[in-house]
């Protein structure tokens, strides 16, 4: 393989990651109002006030936001956050799951 292919070809899909970044930030956002997680929290003032997720990307890694996600009751117990109601741990489809981070992890301040 010649060495321009190979450039070329990296090039590309440095060009296609953020696209697919936003894409599943977008299909995040709706996993978000179809779980209903407005209910507990609030992104730009929608939702519940009391669990702001706004700027949430700063604090949390993705890592941990999958944890939080699919490991709430743990990560409660670890974190000893007072929440209450306590999050409950959900089981999504890995696609979903991982739109879901892409989109909290979009959410900077």
């Amino acid at each position: 393989m010649s060495r321009a292919f190979v450039y070329a070809a990296l090039i590309s899909l440095a060009s296609v990651a953020p696209a697919a970044a936003q894409g599943d930030a977008a299909h995040g956002a709706k996993v978000y109002a179809a779980q209903k997680c407005s209910i507990c929290h609030s992104i730009a003032g929608k939702g519940n006030a009391k669990g702001p997720l706004d700027g949430i990307a700063g604090k949390l890694s993705a890592d941990d936001l999958r944890a939080w996600i699919v490991d709430a009751v743990g990560q409660t117990a670890k974190t000893k956050a007072p929440r209450k109601p306590p999050m409950k741990n959900y089981v999504l489809p890995k696609e979903d799951l991982e739109a879901l981070v892409a989109y909290l992890s979009s959410l900077k301040k």
